[in-house]
């Protein structure tokens, strides 16, 4: 649990002694520079940070230190504003010193805290407890800082046992061709792992004050396996404005990001933004990718919208808000939002106090698994700073208790930025570690086995005119056969039709793509034994309505073992047939059954022809007219795969395969 230090010299100016105008030199040389240096970070601006002259005021500490080496108030200051500069081993040194010089200088054994929490900060774990033990055995001793104490001293007993028992973790860069001299992190990755969507923060003269900014890059897998030379998102994408934090849908079409305003509120672009940074929406054509438009709905507030992580389903989104309030310790939290019929996101909800904290939480990602969900954290359990923790969604919708990755994936630095791979095994993150290319690189690991989600498939293809060959942007759904519940709803490309939809594998599916103009197309699939399987392709060939004759088969239509009795996973496929039905009112059908080669000839028929009608007898019930349907068996008399072809198949699945395809149940346009 990270915990923040309040800088009582630099903010206040006094001390339990101070404020009685007394201090413990008598050198009033030391004195005088030491009231300058505690005045200084106000009175100037550090050339090198923009912000307050902690430099300054540090370079005065240690003039007065010259002068009386046990003015302690000195090296406490000079503590605080090393701690402010971001330089947490400096004042660890200087709290220690002054507490050399008197341990008993507070009455309520501030500094042992103060001490403590940066030891913890820096993974001292052992000094660490040591100090917060004794800080709490103060009389005076703040109630609030007793509590974070002993949370950080159970942390730190979790940090030590967890050095003692290491994860496998053997981080390796990603190379030149993703990494370079500048900063590389938030990546994000499409389903079929081979384009790798990342911020970069770059320089750039445009940019007043700081002189950089952050940009868009993507690299794609070369055939050899190693990430290509990464090239910028179009200048329609990337500003002058910070860019970043993007997270991509599984098909790599949709990008959602975040965009921040400049100091004066301009997004840039005829951009329009709600609060300083905000989620913003974009959709590749072809090769184009649209003008980004604010994420419509209630998603953007006043607040601060970072860190999105868009579910597989493309129909659920998590995000980091937080919460601007001048003077108040940074917190920030994981929100979710759904994705309404209109378009619009729903009004976000916080998620539970099993995921957030009191403290920050961070670099959300929701696997493609859609119950795997990876976040930062300061307010868990952990090594310090930030850490990486996974938490799982049970049966009931329920978020379980977060579990730290451990160390080394986690330290007592801030880790964050993971990025886990559909099929689960590699995760990357961005590291500043030694021997990278320059600030922050991205590298990636093999994720032990038991932080691991569940293994997520990819399938992809073309969605086609089954007569002139052309391209259709058919819309994809993906059914759960088994609860009945749509877990994928896409479209293939307007200009390629080109799709690629996620396919956990520990269920069943029914997949239809529907176009306004064709019967609609229908597949299954069995992801409960497709544990060795890398992903699926298949293309989709649709077929006009005004082709009669075109036959079409119903996948997702089940019986039990030699009977017409239909079974309940049947009917999401059956509701479609009548939904386009009730489209397209002119339309009538015949519904075919058929049968395998095995058994006989006769039962195959009568089988058949009771299976037709059982499906005929669900659409009448469902409001289709009885005059728009016929129904006629064929039994074995049509057959996908002769049984001379059978007959030649290498192997006994293969064979069981093709009697499958045998099966079936069809529809036919008559008129």
């Amino acid at each position: 649990m990270k915990n923040f230090v309040l800088a009582l010299f630099v903010l206040t100016g006094v001390s339990c002694s101070t404020a009685q105008m007394t201090y413990s030199t008598k050198n009033k040389k030391a004195i005088a520079l030491f009231e300058q240096g505690r005045n200084e970070p106000n009175k100037s601006i550090d050339p090198k940070t923009h912000g307050p002259n902690y430099a300054g005021g540090i370079a005065l500490m240690e003039k007065a230190l010259e002068k009386d080496p046990l003015f302690w108030e000195a090296h406490m200051a000079e503590a605080e504003m090393y701690e402010l500069l971001g330089q947490p081993y400096k004042a660890v040194d200087h709290y220690r010193k002054a507490l050399e010089i008197n341990p008993n200088h507070s009455p309520t054994g501030a500094t042992y805290y103060y001490l403590g929490t940066l030891e913890y900060t820096v993974g001292e774990y052992e000094n660490a407890s040591q100090d917060l033990n004794k800080f709490i055995q103060f009389k005076g001793a703040y109630p609030d800082y007793v509590t974070r104490s002993k949370d950080i001293i159970s942390d730190c007993s979790f940090a030590i046992e967890a050095m003692k028992n290491p994860t496998q973790f053997k981080p390796v860069n990603l190379g030149p061709g993703v990494n370079t001299k500048d900063a590389e992190y938030f990546p994000t990755i499409t389903v079929d792992g081979k384009t790798l969507l990342f911020t970069r923060r770059i320089e750039d003269k445009r940019v007043p004050v700081y002189g950089e900014q952050e940009d868009f890059y993507v690299s794609s897998l070369s055939t050899f396996n190693t990430w290509e030379t990464a090239v910028p998102m179009p200048k329609n994408i990337n500003t002058v404005n910070n860019e970043g934090a993007p997270t991509i849908g599984a098909d790599g079409r949709s990008l959602i990001f975040v965009a921040c305003a400049d100091e004066s509120g301009n997004y840039g672009d005829n951009r329009k933004g709600k609060g300083s940074c905000d989620l913003f929406y974009t959709k590749r054509l072809g090769v184009q990718w649209t003008d980004p438009v604010n994420l419509p709905g209630a998603i953007n507030t006043s607040n601060w919208e970072s860190q999105p992580s868009l579910s597989a389903d493309g129909k659920t989104i998590y995000f980091v808000r937080r919460v601007i309030s001048r003077g108040a310790r940074p917190d920030s939290d994981i929100y979710t939002s759904t994705l309404k019929d209109d378009g619009t996101w729903d009004t976000p909800v916080r998620l539970p106090n099993t995921i957030n904290t009191p403290y920050m939480e961070e670099s959300v990602l929701i696997h493609p698994d859609g119950k795997t969900l990876y976040f930062s954290s300061q307010g868990h359990q952990g090594m310090g700073g930030l850490d990486i923790f996974v938490s799982r969604k049970n049966e009931k919708g329920e978020w379980g208790e977060p579990e730290n990755l451990g160390y080394p994936i986690n330290t007592s630095a801030d880790e964050n930025s993971l990025l886990v791979s559909a099929d689960g095994e590699i995760a990357f993150f961005a590291s500043d570690r030694e021997g990278g290319f320059g600030k922050l690189d991205l590298y990636y690991f093999v994720m032990p086995e038991k932080f691991r989600p569940v293994k997520t498939l990819y399938f992809d293809g073309l969605v086609f005119d089954a007569i002139t060959k052309k391209p259709i942007s058919g819309k994809f759904s993906l059914v759960d056969i088994k609860t009945g519940k749509e877990v994928i709803k896409s479209e293939a490309d307007q200009v390629s039709g080109a799709f690629t939809v996620s396919l956990p594998i520990d269920k069943e599916y029914a997949l239809s793509v529907s176009y306004p103009g064709y019967t609609f197309f229908s597949q299954n699939f069995n992801m409960t034994l497709a544990d060795n399987q890398e992903s699926f392709h298949m293309d989709v060939p649709m077929n006009p309505i005004t082709a009669p004759g075109a036959t079409t088969a119903l996948k997702n239509v089940f019986f039990d073992l030699a009977k017409a009795t239909l079974r309940p996973e049947s009917y999401v496929e059956l509701d479609r047939l009548r939904d386009f039905l009730k489209a397209n009112p002119t339309i009538k059908i015949e519904i075919g059954g058929h049968t395998d080669t095995r058994g006989d000839s006769a039962e195959n028929l009568k089988l058949s022809d009771a299976r037709a009608k059982s499906v005929k007898d669900y659409l009448i019930q469902q409001g289709i007219d009885a005059s728009r349907l016929s129904s006629k068996g064929y039994g074995e008399t049509m057959p996908i795969f002769t049984d001379e072809a059978i007959a030649n198949m290498a192997t006994e699945n293969e064979k069981e395969k093709a009697h499958q395809e045998n099966r079936r149940t069809e529809y036919k346009i008559v008129k």
